[in-house]
């Protein structure tokens, strides 16, 4: 039965390495930072994406035999699901002014995400009295699956870093081009944990480690994607 303490422990483990990582990534755009406030409200829309993605994986798991389709499908919900919530609450807002900015609140809803499915993680373990099991499994999470997360949701945000400045049938396309990968990457980790024995563990949370060195290093690359001219002249210059 759930009492405080367990739920405690539960926030302790699920919450505080991410809250580590979101500290990380905001040091990624330090030049502008964002408001705090749309911070936050990424960061609860990602747990709240937790709660929509649930009855979609669960109803999707009655039509669909256990496989690899279905991992890719409860991946691309994951993935979708994200995007939309941010899109809603986070993406159409002012502040959200250069093509940094993108990946930056993705991936920020993404960590939200995990950190929510984190401490669902180990409440069971945490119920049954095995503290060091549940701790074992944050430290894990901290470094694969949520890291998978941040990843996945940064394919996305990159995708559509890169068409910040296009049209908006080409920004449709890259954001789509963006969540097929992001489910692809996604759900291939997914079905690398599930099918591969425990030796092979390392080996794939070094993939996803050498998948955050290109996301750091592309995310330098949008950091000096400029305003094209016609740009300036549509909305710069009428300022």
């Amino acid at each position: 039965m759930l009492n405080v303490e367990t739920l405690s422990y539960a926030f302790l483990i699920g919450f505080v390495p991410i809250l580590i990582w979101l500290a990380f990534w905001l040091l990624q755009d330090t030049r502008h930072p964002e408001p705090r406030k749309l911070i936050v409200r990424a960061f609860v829309v990602g747990i709240v994406a937790v709660l929509l993605v649930l009855p979609v994986q669960q109803f999707t798991a009655t039509l669909l035999p256990t496989g690899f389709v279905l991992i890719v499908v409860w991946a691309f919900a994951e993935e979708a699901i994200k995007l939309l919530v941010a899109w809603f609450a986070v993406l159409r807002h002012k502040a959200v002014n250069e093509p940094i900015d993108l990946p930056i609140y993705l991936i920020t809803v993404a960590l939200g995400f995990a950190a929510f499915e984190n401490t669902l993680f180990v409440l069971t373990p945490l119920q049954n009295g095995e503290l060091v099991t549940s701790i074992v499994t944050g430290n894990l999470r901290f470094i694969g699956a949520s890291l998978i997360h941040v990843l996945s949701s940064a394919v996305i945000g990159g995708a559509l870093a890169f068409a910040f400045f296009k049209q908006w049938p080409t920004k449709i396309l890259y954001g789509l081009i963006g969540v097929i990968l992001a489910s692809l990457l996604h759900a291939l980790f997914n079905f690398s944990i599930i099918s591969f024995s425990a030796d092979l563990l390392v080996t794939i949370f070094a993939g996803v480690w050498v998948g955050i060195v290109f996301l750091l290093l592309i995310l330098e690359k949008i950091k000096l994607l400029k305003r094209p001219a016609w740009w300036e002249q549509m909305f710069v210059s009428k300022k």
